[in-house]
Parts: C-alpha cells; sequence; structure tokens
C-alpha cells in the first residue's frame, strides 16, 4: 500500500512509462483500438459499448497505480456552481450562433459537388426546416450526456489533459487559463479519436474540444464542460431531426 503526501503525486510504478506523456497517449491508442474493434464486430452497439468501457477504465487501471482517485482528474462536484455558471455563459453563447451557422451550412450544402459533400457533412437530400424532436428523444438524452459526454471528458480532459500537462508546462495566459502543449495536443487526440469510422467531417469536434478543455481549465473539474458536451450533441440532433428528418448518412 503506498502513502501519498496531501497535493503530491505517488511515486511512478515500474510497470508504467517512464513520461506521463508516453503514458497518456499509450492509453489513448488502446482505446481507440478497442472502439476499432467493436466497429468490426456484428452488433451495432459494440463500438458505444467498448468506447465507454474504455475511457472509464483504461485510465483507471493507472490512477489506481498511483494511488489517484476521480477527483483529481475533474470528476468532482465540488465546483457545480462555477460549472453551471460557465455553462449557461457558453451554451448561450454558442447555441444561438451554432442554429445560424448550421441553417446557413444546411443552405449551402446541396449546392457542393456531391464529393464535396461527403467530406463535410453525412447529410443527403435538400433539406427542410421543420421543427421536431429526435425520436425517443428522452433515451438520446440521457445516452448524450452519461454514455458519451461524461466518459468521453473524463477520459480526454480530465485523464489525458492532466497526465499531457504533468508532462509540459502549461503555456500561456489566455481569458484566465493557460494554453499549453497538453490543451492543444488533448483536442487533437480527441478529433482523432473520432476517425474510428473514417469520415473527414468528424475532424470537426477539434473546435469544440478546444472550449471544453478551456472550461475544464476554467472550473477545474470535467463535469460542466460534460454538461456542454452532452447538450451541444443533443442540440445537433434536434437541428439534424428539423433539417434532415431521417436522412443522415
Amino acid at each position: 500500500m503506498s502513502i501519498t503526501v496531501p497535493g503530491e503525486r505517488a511515486a511512478r510504478p515500474p510497470w508504467l512509462p517512464n513520461e506521463a506523456a508516453r503514458e497518456a497517449i499509450a492509453i489513448w491508442a488502446l482505446a481507440f483500438a478497442a472502439i476499432l474493434i467493436g466497429f468490426l464486430l456484428p452488433i451495432s452497439w459494440a463500438a458505444k459499448l467498448f468506447a465507454t468501457l474504455a475511457f472509464l477504465y483504461m485510465p483507471e487501471l493507472s490512477m489506481r497505480a498511483r494511488g489517484e482517485g476521480f477527483a483529481e482528474y475533474g470528476v468532482t462536484l465540488r465546483s457545480w456552481k462555477l460549472d453551471l455558471k460557465w455553462f449557461a455563459i457558453l451554451f448561450g453563447i454558442i447555441a444561438p450562433l451554432f442554429v445560424l451557422g448550421y441553417w446557413g451550412f444546411a443552405e449551402v450544402l446541396p449546392r457542393l459537388p456531391a464529393e464535396l459533400r461527403h467530406l463535410l457533412a453525412p447529410y443527403s437530400g435538400t433539406p427542410k426546416f421543420a421543427f421536431r424532436l429526435p425520436d425517443r428523444f428522452s433515451e438520446w438524452v440521457i445516452d448524450d450526456l452519461f454514455v458519451v459526454a461524461l466518459p468521453e471528458e473524463f477520459f480526454y480532459r480530465g485523464f489525458i489533459m492532466t497526465r499531457l500537462r504533468d508532462a509540459w508546462p502549461q503555456g500561456r495566459l489566455f481569458l484566465g487559463v493557460r494554453l499549453g502543449p497538453a490543451f492543444w495536443l488533448t483536442a487533437v487526440l480527441f478529433a482523432l479519436g473520432h476517425l474510428a469510422i473514417f469520415q473527414f467531417w468528424r475532424l470537426g469536434v477539434f473546435f469544440p474540444a478546444l472550449v471544453f478543455a478551456w472550461m475544464r481549465e476554467k472550473t477545474g473539474s470535467v463535469m460542466g464542460a460534460a454538461l456542454l458536451h452532452g447538450c451541444s450533441n443533443i442540440l445537433v440532433l434536434v437541428l439534424e431531426a428539423s433539417f434532415y428528418g431521417a436522412m443522415r448518412n
């Protein structure tokens, strides 16, 4: 049993990589491989199950070896008021802008060459706006908040970004947050992780990843970022249902 002085990290077990960065990238690669295996199985939900389990349990093996807990990686409600404050501010700014941008994009997309359309979006047909909620909307809300957003935020903005931050200096201050190599590389890994299904448009998640990372650094928790992440996904589902109905590829 290891004894850790409060505020200090336990000594690294010899079986772990020598550098925090190598550990983070190795665990990311293992999780990505698990998701790929899930997609190869003839079960529609296997990839999501493998992703959720990998995001939750692969970091835990490393954390347990150092005597660390989830709270040290941002899974905590200690700053819930700050989380809710920044969620309300950011979602209140981003959501209307995103809706307008999505609307404009939906108008332009059918006018583009077919090859370019397939690179930029997963939609087919001509959009026609009529507000509607996706089928099984309440199930999608639970799925996006607790099966997708929370595990992903713990894995990327909690574990991966923290371990990379342990390896490298934090960088320059921007809007009250230090944007070092860990901040940017985590967003890159997040985007690449979405290429388990190789579709170019999935790389666009790099940009919301920067917002989630900024929020995690600002509040010290991943809970607000998970709420923003989940609600953003739900907003996209509502827009897809309203513009395209069942025409997503």
